[in-house]
């Protein structure tokens, strides 16, 4: 029934991709629309991959740094940036370019430009060398993602960069403010910070990585503190103007300096928008919440049935490999296949060092919904492996329903978090109870075993942490 259905996918990124490559699989005659000259969207090009592999530098250097405790030490490294620079383009291009030859072999029809609707059954697609072409479609996927959110007011310069500037690593500021203190403005600064950056992070909430857990938190706050130059809570920017060679911030809040800092460059890192300008949803039936994002069901079909919208574009959470989930939904909604979104754990990985993770029901989120829930934690000071590495700033946590023992929920904070959760979204997917974990033999030792011992923990029984009988 497939066969002959003519799907147009709008946007290559991490969840575009997926979804045109899947109905090309199922029989169904696809054209992927993507202004960067192969799929990967901004997750390959411009966000996950390049800040990983710069993240991986980073650790590197810290982690150089830091051997001094166990008895190594190493001369300061020269950092040869435009090398850094060719490395990061090289790892960016091979996984890019591997995707458009992925998109070849399964004949997806690959348009590079831009698409808007004509109607609710046709695009005008303006094509990067000119060229405009009229294509039309039985289905769409818009998959078109997010961009960088901005601040109302802020001058123009090149010295004020959003995620996307901050990525190119032109040079390395010796004195860099972060505004905003999510995933991207840590992550990002993370990277700075371990290339000689003084770096200042400035966040207008109590904490860091609002919406996380703050014992988890707490880890990563920690060592934060320890290689950023200040981490200035409950604070806003009121302005910024250029003076000289950099830019001179003003805040407002508390402990903050006895001037106006001068700051030879700024990320913003506010948050991410949907992506929908120019797409003329206006003559198509496709409603968007307040937010602007695009109004899905379950299924991802917009209120227009035989369109669909996914990824970023399509709501909260924003990450990618939520997109991918949602790519497989719409295909196989399309093909005629039985399919909803119905993920009970959606995993969030911030990849600051430590890493933290999480999956499921929250503890701040429970308290919130007023659920009956007890919490087990433990601490990677009483882990073997953790000690092993020197690294005994973390900790794993359990959500538990106290009537069903069921998993609800899982956080860890430590090195490799973003590895180990992969474990407890399996667990909360299959509706695993705390003795289902405990009694899973885990290789010791590894950091992973922790999942095992939260379990235990939470039935008094831990080997390695005592416990005040009740």
């Amino acid at each position: 029934m497939a066969n002959g259905k003519r799907v147009v996918v709008i946007g290559g990124g991490p969840g575009g991709y997926p979804a045109a490559f899947l109905a090309s699989d199922l029989g169904m005659q696809v054209t992927l629309v993507e202004a960067k000259p192969n799929p990967g969207g901004v997750c390959l090009f411009q966000g996950c991959i390049p800040s990983k592999a710069l993240l991986h530098v980073a650790k590197l250097l810290n982690e150089a740094k830091e051997a001094s405790q166990w008895g190594l030490s190493f001369e300061p490294p020269t950092i040869d940036l435009a090398k850094l620079r060719s490395w990061k383009q090289g790892v960016v291009g091979k996984l890019t370019g591997g995707l458009g030859q992925m998109s070849r072999n399964r004949k997806v029809n690959f348009v590079r430009g831009r698409a808007r609707f004509l109607d609710a059954h046709a695009l005008e697609i303006a094509r990067e060398d000119g060229a405009s072409e009229k294509l039309d479609f039985d289905y769409a996927i818009i998959a078109t993602g997010s961009v960088p959110a901005k601040i109302p007011g802020l001058p123009t310069s090149d010295r004020i960069m959003d995620s996307t500037a901050t990525l190119e690593l032109n040079d390395i500021p010796k004195k860099l403010l972060v505004v905003g203190g999510g995933y991207i403005g840590l992550e990002l600064g993370t990277v700075y910070s371990a290339l000689g950056s003084k770096v200042t992070v400035v966040e207008a909430t109590g904490g860091l990585l609002p919406g996380a857990d703050r014992d988890l938190v707490a880890h990563v706050q920690k060592k934060i503190e320890e290689r950023f130059e200040r981490v200035l809570l409950n604070t806003s920017v009121q302005s910024m103007r250029e003076e000289g060679e950099g830019i001179r911030v003003k805040l407002l809040g508390t402990d903050l300096p006895e001037s106006e800092p001068l700051f030879d460059k700024v990320l913003v890192s506010v948050g991410r928008k949907p992506m929908t300008e120019g797409l003329g949803l206006d003559r198509v039936k496709v409603k968007q919440t307040s937010r602007g994002f695009i109004e899905v069901d379950a299924q991802r079909r917009t209120s227009e049935p035989h369109i669909f919208a996914i990824g970023d574009v399509a709501g909260d959470p924003m990450l990618a490999h939520k997109a991918t989930y949602e790519g497989r939904i719409a295909a196989e909604v399309i093909a005629g296949k039985s399919a909803a979104f119905d993920a009970r754990a959606i995993p969030a990985v911030v990849f600051t060092d430590p890493e933290l993770a999480w999956a499921g029901l929250t503890e701040t989120e429970a308290r919130k919904q007023g659920r009956d829930y007890k919490l087990a934690r433990f601490p990677w000071s009483a882990s073997g492996r953790a000690t092993t590495m020197g690294r005994n700033d973390g900790l794993t946590k359990m959500v538990i329903d106290p009537r069903t023992e069921q998993v609800l929920g899982v956080g860890v904070v430590g090195v490799g978090a973003g590895e180990m959760i992969a474990e407890a979204v399996l667990a909360i997917e299959l509706g695993a109870r705390a003795t289902d974990l405990m009694m899973t033999i885990h290789a010791h030792p590894t950091l992973s075993e922790t999942v095992m011992e939260a379990a235990e923990v939470y039935f008094g029984h831990s080997p390695h942490l005592y416990q005040q009988p009740a």
